[in-house]
């Protein structure tokens, strides 16, 4: 496993710092790809932050209500090397029969019967 120590990251618009409001995890929870795990308030808006990693929360290190310049770290995660196996995976679900024909279509009816062809508003 190793360790990362996630830093504020600059959400744009030249700002420096963000608070942070809302902590959507806690230590010991597991984050996912793309997961909300906190909530950040700008200058200019309130910002939630999806994780760009996966693995178990070890601490969080800025508390809720605290200022914090960008490219501090906020939070800490341990993941799985690249070299270290990963937890197994759950066996994938059988891949499902394809779905029939539409019934117009096997009839020699219309073929644009269900069809997403984009009609244009104005001729």
């Amino acid at each position: 496993m190793s360790e990362i120590r996630f830093p504020l990251p600059d959400v744009g618009e030249g700002l420096t710092e963000a608070e942070i409001v809302e902590w959507k995890v806690k230590p010991g929870d597991t984050v996912s790809l793309d997961q909300v795990f906190v909530e950040i308030e700008t200058a200019k808006s309130l910002v939630e932050l999806p994780s760009a990693f996966e693995g178990v929360v070890s601490e969080l290190l800025v508390e809720e209500g605290t200022t914090v310049d960008v490219g501090t770290p906020i939070l800490v995660v341990q993941t799985h090397d690249a070299g270290a196996p990963a937890p197994a995976a759950p066996a994938p679900a059988a891949e499902p029969a394809p779905a029939p024909a539409p019934a117009a279509a096997e009839e020699g009816g219309s073929s644009e019967e269900g069809s997403s062809v984009v009609q244009p508003l104005f001729y």
